[in-house]
């Protein structure tokens, strides 16, 4: 088996880095097996309407630039006036559904949202084409809207305030990743945490929420919040109540969560719900990128909007995480605006000084606006700002989905369908092959898998066994046969704040036949282990 000493050495590391470390092991692993990467949660499908769609319009985009300016491969301005006409010209919805797409698009934002259409396909075409800065920078205007109808559409099932999506702004961010770093960066410089303070995380959790309050830019007292596997990862309403206590600052969560793949319940909403009315102070920060693979998910943002901060990216549905693109999500009534009101007046005057050079009255600055200044160190404030051909795929993605549920029926976008069907079939055939006892819950994105070997191991064999591997090997130790062994890399769980022995699977990236595979695999390591277990027994 691996070496002890490389092994404690690797448990320091972050677990992508020691999943990195794997992959060359895997590669060349002793067995000549096939190398399956089941580490990173990138999907191996695309959405396609967007993206063709996207191309259609730099193209047009480029013919409009030609009106004003043409010298070769130099153009020129776009025009707003007869734009949109002008397009209707130049699509061919009969030939190209991604034309169509297009002309259904200007219409459904004209019938339900009445944007002038000249306006809205002049910023879909410099959006595209890039030539000018983002304005606003914290999001374009039109864009705004049409993402806070998709996000009502996929995150705020079950929500009793209509107007919610109406009292939320939206700050453009490259990914769910740059969102993280924003709001903490942001949640520092403006004095609403400080070293030392108490946090609640819900694990287990995407690492970067373990990893991030515990630098020393932070420096915060963690407290753990853990979903438990006998409770089928579901957060227990007791455990919430915690966040009554007013030294309790902020709470970090993923919902679904990232590795378990459970979303909150309503009866965990409802004790969100009650906490925040003793602890009215809490900042809540809940990333909601799995949402749209369980069903009819809500937010945390539906019940506690006034505490809390909804970050969302747009990767995993539709194959994007190359673009780097998604949103923050604050209420126009915040705590976080609230607490900086409350700031003793030392403190005010510091941050007075830190935004008078991009703002006349530093003092009424928006909280989420802050976030889009510090993003750039204030000073290039001006130039902030999600690239805007990013903002139009973000666009685009959020009208093929409220066109497909206009289309299908609420709540029937084939596409979403088609992406949950493909998670759904890989999680069957996983822990049919493992033998594993499946969740089949709608609450259940079933994005990734916990696999706990020890359950296995006595599952299998006994529980002498299970001991035996317990006791005898660094808890990494299956993880690293198995890349270098068998040619499969997966994640070590305790990175992500689970106990030792679970291991994360991706139902994401990896062809369909390879999830049985897998399971194959897991069960010939664990044959392995065993016969060494029988050797020493003797």
């Amino acid at each position: 088996m691996s070496d002890v000493k490389e092994e404690k050495a690797l448990e320091k590391l972050g677990a992508f880095e020691i999943a990195f470390k794997m992959l060359s092991l895997a590669k060349n692993n002793d067995k000549q097996n096939v190398f399956l990467n089941a580490g990173r949660g990138n999907p191996n499908w695309i959405q396609t309407i967007s993206r063709s769609a996207f191309a259609r319009l730099i193209q047009f985009g480029i013919k409009e630039s030609k009106r004003t300016i043409s010298e070769k491969d130099l153009a020129g301005y776009t025009e707003k006036d007869g734009i949109h006409e002008r397009l209707e010209t130049f699509l061919n919805p009969q030939e190209n559904e991604e034309d169509k797409f297009l002309l259904d698009s200007v219409d459904y934002v004209y019938s339900h949202f009445n944007f002038n259409k000249d306006s809205f396909v002049k910023e879909w075409i410099d959006g595209v084409l890039g030539n000018n800065y983002p304005v606003p920078s914290r999001i374009l205007k039109y864009t705004e809207t049409v993402i806070n109808e998709y996000l009502d559409s996929v995150l705020y099932h079950n929500n009793t305030d209509s107007t919610l999506k109406d009292n939320t702004k939206l700050f453009a961010t490259e990914g769910a990743t740059a969102a993280i770093v924003y709001i903490f960066n942001s949640l520092k410089e403006n004095k609403l945490i400080h070293p030392g303070d108490k946090i609640m995380i819900n694990t287990p959790i995407f690492t970067p929420y373990i990893e991030i309050p515990e630098l020393n830019d932070y420096d915060m007292d963690e407290i753990d919040l853990r979903s438990k596997e006998k409770n089928n990862w579901e957060l227990d309403p007791e455990a919430i109540a915690k966040l009554q206590d007013p030294t309790v600052k902020a709470l970090f969560l993923v919902n679904p969560s990232n590795p378990g793949s459970v979303s909150l319940d309503n009866k965990a909403l409802q004790a969100i719900k009650q906490a925040v009315k003793k602890n009215p102070n809490l900042m809540i920060i809940t990333d909601d990128v799995y949402g749209p693979f369980t069903e009819k998910f809500q937010s945390v943002y539906t019940v506690a909007p006034f505490n809390t901060l909804l970050v969302y990216s747009y990767s995993k549905l539709f194959g994007v995480t190359g673009w780097r693109i998604g949103v923050i999500a604050a209420n126009k009534h915040n705590v976080f605006d609230k607490l900086i009101s409350e700031l003793p007046e030392k403190e005010s005057k510091e941050l007075h000084a830190r935004y008078r050079h991009v703002v006349l009255e530093p003092e009424k600055m928006e909280f989420i606006d802050r976030m889009v200044a510090d993003s750039r160190a204030i000073g290039l404030y001006h130039t902030s700002g999600l690239s805007t051909p990013q903002q139009i795929m973000l666009n685009l993605f959020s009208l093929a989905h409220l066109l497909n549920e206009e289309k299908d029926g609420k709540d029937r976008d084939h596409y979403i369908n088609e992406a949950k069907e493909i998670v759904r079939k890989r999680y069957d055939d996983l822990h049919k092959g493992l033998k594993a006892k499946e969740f089949n819950d709608p609450s259940n994105a079933e994005y990734y898998s916990l696999i706990d070997i020890y359950e296995l191991a006595e599952q299998y064999y006994d529980k002498d066994f299970s001991n035996w591997l317990k006791n005898n090997f660094e808890q990494i130790d299956f993880l690293l046969e198995l890349s270098k062994k068998n040619g499969v890399v997966l994640m070590d769980g305790v990175g992500f704040g689970s106990k030792p022995g679970i291991l994360r699977v991706s139902q994401a990236n990896l062809p369909n036949e390879d999830y049985a595979m897998i399971a194959r695999q897991i069960q010939d390591l664990m044959s392995d282990y065993h016969e060494k277990y029988l050797i020493e027994k003797k």
